[in-house]
């Protein structure tokens, strides 16, 4: 615990056990403008834009991803190479956003489905074993192409 009475993370050396993701943004604009091969004036423009948007910091200084730096070679592949606007980068990152959320909403729909598929299996399995065998007796019946022909009895006139 620190003089304020919060707790402090446990780590050894007295420092702060931190974990990198893709998602940590840990990149000054220099460093990300470097990392990209862009202009930091390039990437202030796109985050102006809403095209690549980078976490904060207190000071409202940019801090860019391992993801964010990603999405401007992608950004800059899109506008250089394929010859897009940026208007319509940006709809093609919102839809390729929008694809990668459905996606997981199915993935998670269809381990919902797969869940209750087992469910019910396990229950009509239940029902099937609470049967009471000795009632009937299970007999196979072999099941034959002969026909067989019915005519009814003549009847008698009644007197």
């Amino acid at each position: 615990m620190d003089r304020d009475g919060r707790r402090r993370p446990s780590s050894s050396f007295g420092r702060a056990a931190y974990t990198l993701t893709e998602e940590t943004p840990v990149y000054v604009i220099s460093v990300a403008a470097q990392l990209s091969g862009l202009h930091p004036q390039t990437l202030r423009q796109y985050d102006r834009l809403g095209l690549v948007s980078p976490d904060r910091t207190a000071g409202r200084g940019r801090r860019y991803s391992a993801r964010d730096i990603e999405l401007l070679r992608q950004v800059q592949q899109l506008s250089q190479d394929e010859g897009i606007n940026l208007a319509g980068i940006k709809r093609i990152i919102e839809l390729e956003n929008q694809v990668a959320a459905l996606q997981a909403r199915v993935a998670e729909l269809s381990s919902a489905v797969d869940g209750a598929a087992a469910a019910m299996r396990q229950r009509e399995a239940q029902v099937h074993a609470s049967y009471r065998r000795d009632l009937v007796p299970y007999q196979d019946v072999q099941q034959t192409s002969a026909l067989v022909v019915w005519r009814p009895k003549p009847t008698r006139p009644t007197d």
